[in-house]
């Protein structure tokens, strides 16, 4: 009767693989049901295995089991789904030799083998780039791998705008290191004491402390890409779009709202996040008190023929920040001509990229690694 408890649990656990979670806590479960799935399904296959000789709803338990398993292993193989078509689609979206790195284009989007794969570690050096008593803020510096001036790629944490730090998600930071790029993990000023604009001055500041200190920091300063998670990706679309930057090539959105009209008019499951009030405490009160202050900090209200290259990434699962907002700004990008791609993740929900070796974490690094080398080449 345990075994049997224990799978269905297991099952209703593994139904995180395709349907989207409806409450806070399982939201963070499937995370970890969809970009840990070996861990799932070795958990479940351990309690099939143990109860071969149990007589008792033996066959209901397999079968549930079973079924189970196959919902566990489900993203490695949509995985491989969309590993299909993705060098072929990144291509056309960027033109011959975009997949190529160091003029390997062999490279397979999706491995199986990759998911065993130890995290990348490098070392940072922390630096205080606004030195404003007030609100000193600081940065997390990944020096590049290779020598001479290299280009550098400055990411912007999530966290609601509230909340978080550069310390978040260093793998992929590690990564591009060790690729070759110099990585600025910036911390920013957080609502509610500080309201938007404020975290995008903060990034303009950033950029200001990256170039004064270019020459000690081996940074090339024709050669930077701005990299955001969730609000973070907001305030660098926001940046990108509306700071004619020098230097600035491209910008990487990872599941970032980018039109916070729509996204005020359409709130996540209140058992999620009550979206509502986190985009006021940012914004400075509801849509209805500051209208234009929402369309102020919309990215794609500034898509225009100018803007920079644009990567998109979203799951499809997202519960926090729909995958509307991407194909939002996906259409703006189109509709004007601007080079972009967007990676769709049917079986992800937001933070994907929590595990860099995971389905979504191998298949997001595979074209962030191959936009940031198409742009700064």
């Amino acid at each position: 009767m345990i075994r049997l408890i224990v799978i269905v649990l297991l099952f209703l656990v593994s139904l995180l693989a395709t349907f989207k979670a409806p409450a806070y806590y399982l939201w963070l479960l499937a995370i970890g049901v969809s970009e840990f799935p070996l861990l799932f399904a070795g958990i479940t296959s351990v309690f099939l295995i143990a109860g071969i000789w149990l007589q008792k709803y033996q066959l209901a338990s397999t079968v549930i089991g079973v079924i189970a398993l196959l919902f566990f292993l489900s993203p490695i193989v949509r995985a491989y789904i969309v590993a299909a078509s993705l060098k072929k689609d990144f291509i056309t979206a960027f033109g011959p030799g975009s997949a190529s790195i160091h003029g390997d284009s062999t490279q397979a989007p999706f491995s199986f083998f990759k998911l065993f794969e130890a995290k990348p570690v490098v070392k940072y050096q922390s630096f205080v780039y606004n030195t404003d008593k007030a609100a000193p803020l600081s940065l997390n510096f990944y020096p590049a791998a290779l020598g001479g001036k290299r280009p550098c790629i400055v990411s912007v944490h999530g966290g609601s705008w509230a909340g978080g730090d550069n310390s978040e998600l260093p793998e992929l930071n590690s990564y591009l290191a060790q690729q070759g790029y110099n990585v600025a993990a910036i911390n920013y000023r957080l609502a509610p004491k500080y309201q938007t604009p404020a975290p995008v001055i903060d990034v303009a500041e950033a950029f200001a402390y990256l170039k004064a200190h270019a020459i000690e920091l081996h940074i090339d300063t024709n050669n930077f890409v701005l990299l955001g998670r969730s609000a973070g990706a907001q305030i660098a679309l926001l940046y990108a779009y509306t700071h004619p930057e020098p230097g600035l090539r491209g910008v990487v959105d990872f599941y970032g709202p980018a039109d916070m009209v729509w996204g005020y008019s359409v709130p996540a499951n209140p058992l999620i996040m009550d979206s509502r009030k986190v985009m006021e405490n940012y914004i400075g009160g509801s849509y209805h008190m500051v209208p234009q202050k929402y369309a102020a900090c919309s990215p794609l209200e500034f898509v225009n023929k100018s803007t920079i290259p644009t990567l998109l990434l979203h799951g499809d699962n997202d519960v926090l920040v729909a995958p509307e907002h991407s194909r939002r700004l996906y259409a703006k990008l189109a509709k004007n001509n601007i080079p972009h791609f967007w990676l769709k993740l049917p079986w992800a929900t937001h933070g994907f990229d929590y595990n860099l070796y995971g389905p979504g974490g191998q298949l997001s690094t595979y074209v962030v690694e191959r936009f940031i080398n198409t742009i700064t080449k």
